[in-house]
């Protein structure tokens, strides 16, 4: 049983093509908040006890510009660079390369910070503090090595009203210990219901199937673990340009290779977030009837 408050871990390394912007750091409250505040917010309101974020070293200086006169005095900070070159173990950069390898290869790189129990999110992503009391409440008491969680969100309440999203669909056991979690691309909702395309077929999805939105919670070892897996994975990709080491794939090597369980966490909390620029009015609307329902202040800092 963990002893110490866990940490949060905020993957915001990423270079956001799609959005056209740096939206790890784009105002979407109302008083200049990032996604990624919100869900700081609720991770210190859940008792998480330092928040660790993995960014892009060149663009250091103009994120702590935002974010540290904000959490000043509130939580500790750490900060982790993700580069191409970061666990490369001597491999050659495969020519043309220009990002870096993915989730979990950002993970990998905060190996020599992590000290507790933590959960991982991503930046642009609204997660809702159920969320993180869920997490929380694992991470200080059923967590240890080898067994690990994912929050499951209900797939009804991930859906976009601006066309398809891809989702990974979890399939667990009796107990609640996840088989696979399975890619489901363009899921569409349709007359209230949820369908995806399979083999140009339509294929309706119950709306309460549980789905992975890249939340888990892990223990140090894990990441300890990945890293030959990391490895294995550059060494099968000498050549690649695009192919990525995530978290949701590792975790599933994880489990069907027999060296740890991840439990699927349920929560009720509604998700958001920003891919496209035509996303962002939607969130700041999503935000501001949250704080309209006085769920968060409308300044999350003051």
């Amino acid at each position: 049983m963990a002893t110490t408050k866990p940490s949060l871990v905020i993957l915001a390394a990423g270079m956001a093509s799609r959005y056209g912007g740096n939206k790890q750091t784009e105002s979407f409250g109302p008083s200049g908040e990032t996604i990624m505040e919100y869900s700081i917010y609720d991770a210190i309101k859940a008792g998480f006890g330092k928040v660790i974020f993995i960014i892009r070293e060149e663009f250091s200086d103009s994120f702590k510009a935002v974010i540290e006169p904000k959490l000043a005095g509130k939580i500790e900070t750490d900060y982790v660079y993700q580069s191409l070159e970061s666990f490369s173990g001597g491999r050659a950069i495969p020519e043309g390369r220009t990002k870096p390898f993915g989730t979990m290869h950002a993970l990998l790189c905060c190996k020599d910070v992590l000290d507790t129990p933590f959960a991982v999110i991503n930046a642009d992503d609204f997660y809702g503090f159920d969320a993180f009391k869920q997490s929380f409440d694992y991470l200080t008491a059923g967590i240890e090595d080898g067994k690990y969680a994912c929050i499951g969100y209900e797939l009804k309440n991930t859906l976009s009203d601006n066309g398809s999203v891809t989702r990974g669909e979890i399939n667990v056991d009796a107990a609640q210990n996840i088989i696979s979690i399975t890619e489901r691309k363009e899921i569409y909702k349709k007359d209230g219901k949820a369908f995806t395309k399979e083999a140009d077929a339509d294929i309706e999805l119950p709306l309460d199937t549980k789905v992975s939105m890249n939340f888990f919670c892990f223990t140090p070892a894990f990441v300890n673990w990945s890293e030959e897996e990391y490895y294995k994975f550059r060494d099968e990709n000498t050549t690649e340009l695009k192919a990525e080491f995530l978290i949701p794939e590792v975790a599933d090597t994880l489990i069907n290779s027999g060296n740890g369980v991840v439990k699927m966490i349920p929560t009720e909390a509604k998700w958001f977030g920003v891919t496209f620029k035509e996303d962002a009015p939607v969130v700041k609307a999503a935000l501001q009837k949250l704080i309209d329902d006085e769920v968060y202040p409308s300044n999350l800092w003051v």
